[in-house]
């Protein structure tokens, strides 16, 4: 089932929204998860439908604080674009998705494969003694340079500015994970001043943001390049920001959110017993060792950050309200959509799409097209930019969002009056 509330914001009622009290400001969060992602299209797309239905598409841009981590930075930046009309960025987005091939991504033809994943390879197999040619130091399995010129396309950074300006946006913020220093990097852009936070090895940096900050923040390690982002006057190489991301809803929270829509890229808690179809005492591929580690990365935090917040909320539910608005304490409302399936097991039924070479490539670590083979399709569902696999996911995150539609509109305070919802036009 998808995940429910942890925090239950008051039912809707039908007073007319110029009687209604002042809403709390709401965060949006995009966790990242790589070909994943499109599971968050795909709510986004529910919800923007319900946001009709509800009759408050009139309303202003529903999320006024956007957040997001490596393919989710991507996608909040680009929704954060068309924050002046929020249901044409939802279908912008959806757009590209929903058609989507592994090469607008990275290259995916057998020389690009040649030039990055074979030498690779070529080195773990023969050696870092290699290494001392310079021309045999390939810097990632997969290069992502197409996805440079997709990002110009889909999200028009330029209007950021006048839309924040023009009070469409409140921030956005974007994080990556720096190789050079190690800290955990968050990068925002907000209509008024924020003092840029510090925590244990993690900080916040008011940034003009730019492609290049989605890029590192989409960087996969291993899979993708780092990217060079000057912070403090230096230079510093970053790569994908879900790396020692310890607090992924925290940016929301110091940038005013006091009611967070979050999205994830996986289960919140695999049931036991449900870690493969068919599991085997075997030992682990490359592929199965890789994919647990992406998952360690892109998924594990998120879940505990979320009972964080919960505990939290429970521990100032006991102190006494006249007591706490004293206080700079206040409970975090929380609505959390999550996958209700397994994406690698999705995954496992796509693995045929991949472009041959990315396909052999993967194959030499372990990946197979075996659809029982869950969990070395793991690491594929990272990587799997082809159309019939995003749609699946889009269509799973629109299925889970309309299937909490109550729990949705009580969120937003929208007045559900039952229209229905009609399907998308593939």
């Amino acid at each position: 089932m998808p995940q429910r509330p942890h925090h239950s914001p008051a039912s809707a009622n039908a007073t007319p929204p110029a009687q209604r009290a002042p809403q709390p400001a709401t965060g949006l969060l995009l966790t990242g998860g790589g070909a994943r992602a499109a599971y968050q299209v795909g709510v986004l797309e529910a919800i923007a439908d319900l946001r009709q239905a509800c009759g408050a598409g009139q309303e202003p841009n529903p999320f006024p604080i956007i957040t997001g981590t490596s393919a989710g930075a991507i996608n909040a930046a680009a929704l954060a674009c068309g924050a002046d009309n929020f249901d044409r960025a939802v279908r912008r987005i959806a757009r590209v998705w929903r058609h989507f091939h592994a090469n607008q991504v990275y290259g995916a033809d057998s020389i690009s494969v040649m030039r990055s994943g074979a030498r690779w390879l070529t080195l773990l197999s023969l050696g870092w003694v290699l290494a001392r040619w310079r021309r045999m130091r390939p810097r990632s399995l997969l290069d992502n340079a197409p996805l440079e010129k997709l990002l110009v396309k889909m999200v028009p950074l330029v209007r950021l500015p006048r839309l924040i300006r023009k009070g469409h946006l409140t921030a956005l913020a974007v994080t990556a994970s720096s190789y050079s220093s190690g800290e955990h990097v968050t990068f925002f852009e907000a209509a008024s001043p924020v003092q840029p936070w510090v925590r244990s090895q993690r900080k916040a940096a008011s940034d003009r943001i730019t492609h290049e900050h989605l890029l590192a923040s989409s960087a996969i390690p291993f899979v993708f390049p780092a990217k060079g982002i000057e912070v403090d006057g230096q230079t510093q190489y970053f790569g994908d920001g879900s790396m020692r991301q310890s607090a992924p809803i925290a940016p929301a929270i110091h940038l005013g959110a006091e009611r967070i829509l979050v999205i994830g890229a996986g289960r919140m808690h695999e049931p036991k017993g449900d870690a493969s179809a068919n599991p085997t005492p075997s030992y682990p591929t490359l592929a199965q060792i890789a994919g647990h580690a992406l998952s360690n990365i892109f998924l594990d935090a998120l879940a505990v950050d979320v009972e964080r917040v919960q505990r939290i909320n429970q521990t100032l539910s006991l102190i006494p309200e006249e007591k706490r608005l004293h206080s700079a304490l206040r409970p975090i409302e929380l609505l959390v959509i999550a996958p209700s399936q397994r994406l690698d097991a999705v995954a496992a039924r796509h693995v045929g799409d991949l472009p041959p070479a990315v396909r052999a490539m993967l194959g030499a670590l372990g990946v197979t097209s075996n659809m029982a083979d869950v969990r070395g399709a793991a690491l594929a569902s990272y990587l799997l930019f082809e159309a019939n696999y995003t749609k699946e996911l889009m269509a799973l995150g629109r299925a889970d969002t309309l299937a909490m539609r109550g729990e949705v509109c009580a969120f937003f305070g929208w007045t559900d009056r039952g229209d229905p919802v009609h399907d998308q036009v593939a």
